[in-house]
């Protein structure tokens, strides 16, 4: 009995010890309790598990901070005047876009056309693609000259590009094959004979290789590589390298709230021959290299919106040993006058721009392969405008600009070696085809000029839209008597129609008079005085049809007033033009 009542007594001490044991850990916080146990769960259990799982993201897979800055001051020609208001949208029929379109066509002169787009992107962020074109005019449409008046213009374009982590590369090669006739001859060679012996026809070739990097998150924001090799039918070269690179340099470190300061810099290489200068002597060559650093800050202060920079450049002109270290000024403010529909901005920048012989044929086909090339320096280019809208749908930028340009390169008329045969007097040596006085030349000259230029755009709805540009220029030359071939005004006139099925676009140019030098007599003569060049107005036409989001039909109309007129003296264009084709839009 003893027995029982010790073991009863020993059990009642041993509940009483565990019971006091669990109260002291009721004290303890629960976030420090760990509970280890086996768990089989079942399906009745499922609702149970409470714990949502955790995912860390590697570095570059993590969202990134969207960073921007606005600045709104507009820079010379570059306004595209937009709507500031959203109105309405109206989503209509949804389009089915396409990667590629093949357009052929056919037109008055005897002019073929074709153009292709074929374009390709895979699941690897690679890109790769094929532009090209052809357009020409196989018929001698030009009346009051006996030489050929035909041209043909192939360009095509290969590219491949990728998309890699920090980074985005492409890689493009151009190529163009461009063919013209110095058909611009002076009215006193008329003879048959002396007419059929020249060889007036011009081939343009350029092959170009450009190589394009963007990065992210980099102190090196872009860099571009450019080489390419233009030559012509008559041997002459030339080859020019680009390398530009920008980069954004960070302030963050000195103010949090600082911008990075943007630097541009750039190197050229120019190098050229020609065989003969306009004199007939033998090699003319050019090589020039160029360096830059631009560096600029864009801050805002109060409601100024500032842009202060400068450009400074070294040249070295190796044929002419010149050596010239510039400095520019590029400085740009704007601000609001009238919120939310008028400000004004001004500024002051210049530059040193490099010419080069293919440049000068994209403006004007019919120079001379004998061209003296150097740089035109823009000491400085003063500016003040207003832009802004009257409402939502008439935008509108006024500007009123003056600059002085050293060595600005203006086209004159090559004078005749000819006195009515096909060599020179003092020789047997036959002329060249654009000796005959139907080539150019480059004149340089310092020159000043004022300006005017404005722009009005009326969206009247969704599916019309009108506009009118207009630019006024003031020359003053140093050393010549006029800025030749340079028309003191330039205006156009365009407007836009688009609906479902139904587009067109039109468009009204017009080009004031212009001045050209005269001769005394053949060449070698002094200038004569000057002749003008009649203004012009070119009104073009450009619309179509789409049959479905695949087929489409198109009209261009160009100089639809058939006007013979002269855009450099000599050369009259081509009357009425009518092209009309097919564009098919397809996916591989």
């Amino acid at each position: 009995m003893k027995k029982e009542i010790c073991f009863i007594f020993f059990v009642f001490s041993f509940v009483c010890v565990n019971a006091q044991t669990e109260k002291k850990k009721d004290t303890v916080k629960t976030e420090i309790v760990n509970v280890i146990s086996i768990y089989a769960p079942t399906i009745a259990d499922a609702s149970k598990v409470k714990k949502n799982p955790k995912i860390k993201l590697i570095e570059r897979s993590k969202k990134k901070e969207m960073e921007y800055t606005i600045f709104s001051a507009p820079v010379a020609s570059t306004f595209i005047p937009k709507s500031g208001v959203v109105k309405g949208i109206n989503i209509g029929i949804k389009e089915r876009l396409y990667n590629n379109y093949l357009a052929l066509g056919f037109g008055n002169f005897t002019s073929p056309f074709a153009e292709l787009f074929l374009h390709k992107n895979t699941r690897f962020k690679q890109q790769y693609g094929l532009y090209t074109k052809y357009n020409a005019s196989l018929e001698n449409s030009i009346d009051d000259t006996f030489l050929d008046s035909n041209f043909s213009n192939f360009e095509s374009s290969l590219y491949y590009g990728q998309k890699v982590r920090m980074l985005d590369w492409k890689v493009t090669f151009n190529t163009e094959r461009n063919t013209y006739n110095w058909y611009g001859l002076p009215n006193f060679i008329t003879d048959t004979s002396l007419q059929n012996s020249i060889n007036e026809e011009q081939r343009y070739n350029l092959f170009e290789l450009i190589g394009d990097v963007s990065f992210e998150k980099s102190v090196i924001d872009k860099s571009k590589f450019t080489v390419n090799f233009f030559s012509d039918a008559l041997e002459s070269k030339e080859l020019f390298a680009n390398l530009s690179t920008d980069f954004d340099i960070p302030l963050s470190y000195i103010d949090a709230n600082a911008n990075d300061i943007k630097l541009e810099t750039t190197i050229e290489f120019l190098k050229g021959e020609f065989n003969q200068d306009y004199q007939g002597f033998d090699n003319e060559s050019y090589s020039i290299f160029t360096a830059s650093l631009q560096p600029s800050y864009q801050f805002l202060f109060q409601d100024f919106s500032v842009k202060a920079g400068l450009k400074l450049f070294a040249s070295l002109d190796f044929k002419n040993d010149a050596n010239n270290f510039l400095i520019y000024p590029d400085i740009t403010v704007s601000t609001p006058i009238l919120k939310d529909y008028i400000s004004v901005y001004s500024g002051i920048t210049g530059g040193l721009n490099t010419n080069t012989y293919k440049n000068f044929t994209d403006l004007n086909p019919f120079v001379s392969p004998t061209l003296f090339i150097t740089q035109t320096s823009e000491k400085y280019n003063y500016f003040l405008g207003f832009n802004g809208k009257f409402n939502n749908n008439i935008n509108f930028n006024i500007k009123g600009s003056h600059q002085e340009e050293e060595d600005k390169p203006l086209f004159i008329r090559n004078n005749s070696k000819s006195n009515g045969t096909n060599t020179v007097d003092s020789n047997s040596v036959p002329l060249k085809g654009f000796e005959y006085g139907n080539s150019f030349s480059v004149y340089y000259d310092d020159v000043k000029t004022t300006s005017i230029f404005a722009e009005v755009e009326y969206s009247i709805s969704e599916k019309i839209g009108i506009g009118v540009t207009g630019l006024f220029n003031d020359f003053t030359t140093t050393n010549t008597a006029e800025a030749w071939n340079l028309p003191n005004l330039k205006a156009t006139v365009f407007g836009k129609y688009n609906q479902e099925k139904w587009y067109a676009e039109t468009a009204l140019f017009y080009v004031g008079t212009r001045k050209e030098i005269s001769y005394s007599g053949i060449y070698p003569s002094t200038f004569s005085n000057a002749q003008t060049v009649n203004r012009y107005v070119d009104v073009n036409l450009n619309g179509g049809y789409h049959f479905n989001d695949r087929f489409s039909a198109f009209l261009k109309l160009n100089n639809i007033l058939n006007s013979n007129y002269q855009r450099f003296e000599n050369f009259t264009v081509q009357g009425f033009q009518v092209l009309g084709g097919i564009t098919y839009k397809f996916d591989f």
